[in-house]
């Protein structure tokens, strides 16, 4: 049973971890959204600014990596972090958002080859 000491200390670290993980959720969902702007204007022929929101992608991707490597630091690879739902949501998140910006960039290339 925990004391209340111990019981603050565990509602401490659980808040921690959710903030890590929405800035996870946060930092993908914008990756996400910037790379398909940056396809809008590929479309559009705007092959600057579609390169300058795939930038911005990039960075928000990395950003969100940088999250993702602290929560593995965390675990150790010992199981210290509890895997929760909002954890396998954040994580499908960023792992939509690589997929999608590497998909985006072949398709930003062949807009491009066609102009």
């Amino acid at each position: 049973m925990f004391n209340l000491d111990e019981a603050e200390a565990q509602q401490t670290v659980s808040n921690d971890l959710e903030e890590v993980v929405m800035g996870l959720i946060i930092n993908a969902g914008q990756a996400r959204s910037f790379a398909y702007g940056a396809l809008k204007q590929a479309k559009q022929g705007n092959f600057a600014e579609s390169n300058n929101m795939m930038e911005k992608s990039r960075m928000a991707l990395s950003a969100a990596h940088r999250v993702q490597t602290q929560l593995i630091e965390r675990d150790e690879g010992e199981g210290k972090i509890k895997v929760s739902l909002v954890m396998v949501h954040a994580q499908d998140h960023l792992m939509n958002a690589m997929l999608l910006r590497e998909l985006i960039s072949e398709l930003i290339e062949l807009y491009e080859k066609i102009q």
